[in-house]
């Protein structure tokens, strides 16, 4: 087998992991060329470049799993880890989880995810960053700051059943930050496997809005509100709820579908959240998953019902059914959210509502029950209160705390628009929009 230099060394390692004893084999290599520039007080601050390969190993002996991780030194990668394996490999127990890997299936490569630009602005970011702060400087701020991400990956697998598969990716990520004095702030990103010069200035126009619009702030009393979420909000709690669809995390009791089977009604009519790792717009876009099995698109729930929970071999094993193509060795996982847009712009959401808050950004976000799923976070940047379906003043930060159960239940009302994000508080590349929620609870944040 001859490919790349990155598929001849997964290649050689199953080789050798096999020739040492071991029953099953797959490993995964990437290689990462990166540039992420930092923005502080308006300007560049800092310029890292990363470029490195890491490896991930799945070996099996007599149905005991073993996974490691790696970064060799200066690209090296030795095959002495296996015999120190197989020296321990009696002493660990068989996985319950065991199930043997995929044999081989045809993979549809995805096109269109590598963008030339994003290879140029790699090498030279600077103006991309210029772009961003003149954009943000259109609007009433005093200073913006935040990172601007932007990488190509090259994947490869290999594994004993056969498999042989590599691809490669562009991705940016920006988010950024605006402040407005004494006391405004807001934030926005976006995401891609391209270069969009329009959605960057978007990016960084509506930070800088929602800074110059938020300053003035006063308190707010606690209770149960009609929420108006962005999608930096929307995105930040649908990333929990993806999560929860991974069948590991309902065996092992870290999802609020425990108690849930695929066609259970889980959430209001108007939710259709799915998983689309073939949507090439989004960096976590993939043509097949980590056991070499070919991805597609699947709604997770389909407007309102449970359709689909997340497999590997392995979990869908358990339960006697396929994989979804979502592996993850230990624990499936979705690779981008999409959210079917509604009916609505942002000022009709907020026409509906009679007394409730527009919520732009949250971090901090904590699970204090994942079953009954009892959650808080708080609220970050401009916030607003909203009296007879208008925005009446921008009001300080506050915790909501409440139950995702609840909480998909109470969506009234999805935008028309759908944004792309990812940042740091939503990891899984997401596009979706605006949302009106019923009926949330909102607490005083304690410092």
């Amino acid at each position: 087998m001859h490919g790349s230099p990155l598929i001849d060394t997964c290649s050689r390692l199953v080789e050798g992991a096999v020739s040492r004893g071991f029953d099953e084999v797959a490993i995964l290599a990437t290689r990462t060329d990166r540039t992420m520039v930092k923005l502080a007080n308006s300007q560049p601050s800092v310029t890292q470049r990363w470029r490195g390969i890491s490896l991930s190993m799945y070996l099996v002996k007599e149905k005991r799993i073993f996974i490691l991780e790696y970064r060799p030194a200066g690209g090296d990668v030795s095959e002495k880890e296996f015999d120190t394996i197989l020296e321990h490999a009696t002493v660990v127990q068989e996985s319950p989880f065991y199930a043997p890997l995929p044999e081989p299936k045809p993979v549809e490569k995805i096109e269109g995810v590598v963008d030339k630009r994003v290879l140029e602005y790699i090498r030279d970011p600077v103006e991309l960053a210029e772009l961003s702060i003149e954009a943000a400087h259109r609007e009433r701020i005093d200073y913006v700051a935040g990172t601007i991400d932007l990488w190509y990956t090259e994947k490869a697998l290999a594994t004993s059943k056969g498999v042989a598969l590599e691809e490669g990716l562009t991705g940016l990520q920006v988010y950024l930050r605006a402040f407005s004095e004494p006391d405004g702030s807001g934030q926005w990103s976006t995401c891609s496997t391209s270069i969009d010069i329009r959605e960057i200035e978007k990016t960084s126009i509506t930070a800088s809005r929602y800074a110059a619009e938020s300053k003035g702030r006063r308190s707010v009393e606690p209770g149960r509100y009609d929420v108006v979420l962005s999608p930096l909000v929307f995105g930040n709690i649908l990333n929990l709820v993806a999560r929860m669809s991974s069948a590991f995390n309902v065996f092992t009791g870290l999802s609020i579908f425990m108690k849930n089977k695929p066609g259970d009604q889980v959430a209001s009519e108007r939710l259709t959240l799915i998983d689309a790792p073939r949507d090439r717009e989004l960096p976590g876009a993939t043509s097949f998953d980590d056991e070499g099995v070919p991805t597609y698109n699947k709604p997770i729930i389909d407007k309102g019902v449970l359709r689909t929970l997340l497999h590997n071999s392995k979990t869908a094993s358990k339960l006697g059914v396929n994989t979804t193509g979502n592996a993850g060795w230990i624990s499936p996982r979705p690779w981008n959210l999409v959210v079917e847009p509604g009916s609505y712009s942002i000022d009709e959401l907020i026409r509906e509502v009679k007394r409730g808050l527009l919520i732009t950004n949250n971090w901090y976000t904590r699970l204090q029950n994942y079953v009954e799923g009892a959650f808080s976070t708080i609220t970050r940047d401009a916030l607003f209160l909203i009296e007879n379906g208008e925005i009446a003043r921008p009001v300080e930060k506050v915790r909501i705390a409440d139950r995702l159960p609840s909480f998909l239940k109470n969506i009234e009302a999805l935008g028309r628009e759908a944004h792309r994000i990812m940042w740091w508080e939503v990891r899984i590349p997401s596009k979706l929009p605006y949302v009106l929620v019923r009926d949330v609870g909102i607490s005083k944040h304690m410092l």
